[in-house]
């Protein structure tokens, strides 16, 4: 496989997570567009005996804290953000989804991005060290503190259920 194929069975998985980290669908695009442009000139800079997707999130996770971080964020509706579910989708699992997107727009941005990368993107604990510059023990517990947050999000939202007393 060439390097031009081996960037392009990477977009999915890069506007996916652009898309969660941004929150908006033409923000999300621009930083896909401007880390394929990256990568393509650094390309000389990976290493082929090493995974290219942890090289792209790398190139993509550099691009965002240099140009998008002072750039306001907010969440487009879930029908606009182009998420696909595997099987036929209920309301209620797209109310799941559009619910667990806007609790994971609360956290702070590194702790977002480690759960994304370990959660959705499966990739390993040393990966994402490398793709943020970060040591591993940072990495993990990051990703402890963000899956701890968004358990008291997640319990925050939780309806209470009010129970009528009846005499």
């Amino acid at each position: 496989m060439n390097h031009h194929d081996a960037i392009t069975t990477c977009i999915p998985r890069l506007r996916r997570y652009a898309l969660v980290l941004l929150g908006d669908r033409h923000r999300a695009d621009d930083l896909v567009q401007d880390t394929l442009e990256r990568a393509l000139q650094k390309f000389h800079l990976w290493r082929s005996e090493s995974e290219i997707r942890p090289w792209l999130f790398s190139v993509m996770h550099n691009l965002h804290v240099d140009q998008y971080r002072t750039q306001p964020r907010h969440l487009d509706p879930l029908d606009t953000l182009g998420f696909e579910l595997s099987t036929r989708a209920t309301q209620e699992d797209a109310l799941t989804m559009r619910d667990l997107l806007q609790q994971l727009s609360q956290l702070p941005d590194e702790q977002r991005s480690i759960l994304l990368l370990v959660a959705v993107e499966q990739l390993a604990y040393k990966d994402i060290a490398r793709i943020l510059g970060i040591p591993i023990g940072t990495v993990m517990s990051r990703l402890s503190r963000a899956r701890e947050h968004l358990r008291r999000i997640q319990e925050e939202a939780a309806p209470t259920p009010h129970l009528k007393v009846m005499t």
